[in-house]
């Protein structure tokens, strides 16, 4: 299929449930690079047809009648990009995402399962970087996956912009450290600082960051129980 047989058209309520039938297909071709679904397809049809398109932009690629691929986004956020599995290999993709890049030209963000290794080869082709990655706690399938992010003209702003979220989200979590310290030391036996306990902790923390390991993050922590303590004013 040559990139000018396409059609790329912004979707609309009545494109729905077809969007909803191709990403069933995908979704079935695609195993095992991505896991079953964790819905049956009744509530994925019902799922789709409620998306808010006033919220939601889905984008579609469109070969003579038939539907071959969708891209769903939303503000910052590409939800999701799925290809008919007989038109992959082609064109149709790049064609979505390059229209995903000018609506969203200021970056940004997907996940992808860390077992679809085709998905994130096509994405870093195209420029995405991988940023975190996860056990799955966050996703219906409870299948390991990856962030990845797609920065635009202005890198150093868009990934400033996360940094600043992440160390929002850092101070809410430093300040409940501060308070949970302070509520455990009625309750302890000893005012000594427990060094098997604080290893065991760092150890924990790794297996989430293996990037930093269990002796930086032992070095992080001990500042972070040090200030707690003289905070807590102890």
């Amino acid at each position: 299929m040559s990139e000018p047989d396409l059609t790329i058209r912004r979707g609309e309520r009545a494109d729905l449930p077809a969007v909803a039938e191709l990403y069933l297909a995908v979704r079935q071709a695609a195993v095992p690079h991505m896991p079953p679904l964790a819905h049956d397809h009744d509530h994925v049809r019902a799922w789709v047809d409620g998306w808010d398109l006033r919220q939601r932009e889905v984008w579609l690629a469109v070969h003579g009648e038939r539907l071959v691929g969708f891209a769903d986004l939303g503000p910052r956020w590409l939800n999701s990009l799925y290809v008919d599995p007989a038109a992959q290999r082609g064109s149709v993709g790049s064609a979505l995402l390059d229209v995903v890049k000018s609506r969203l030209d200021g970056g940004f963000a997907l996940w992808v399962f860390e077992s679809n290794a085709p998905a994130r080869a096509f994405y870093q082709r195209h420029g995405l970087v991988e940023l975190e990655r996860t056990d799955g706690w966050g996703n219906e399938e409870r299948s390991p996956d990856i962030k990845m992010a797609w920065p635009g003209a202005d890198a150093v702003g868009f990934f400033r912009r996360m940094i600043d979220e992440v160390d929002d989200q850092l101070a809410d979590l430093l300040a409940r450290r501060v308070a949970l310290t302070r509520a455990v030391q009625p309750h302890k036996t000893s005012p000594r600082r427990d060094a098997d306990r604080e290893r065991r902790i760092a150890e924990r923390m790794a297996r989430t960051a293996p990037e930093l390991g269990a002796t930086r993050i032992g070095r992080i922590m001990d500042v972070v129980i040090t200030e707690s303590l003289e905070a807590a004013g102890h």
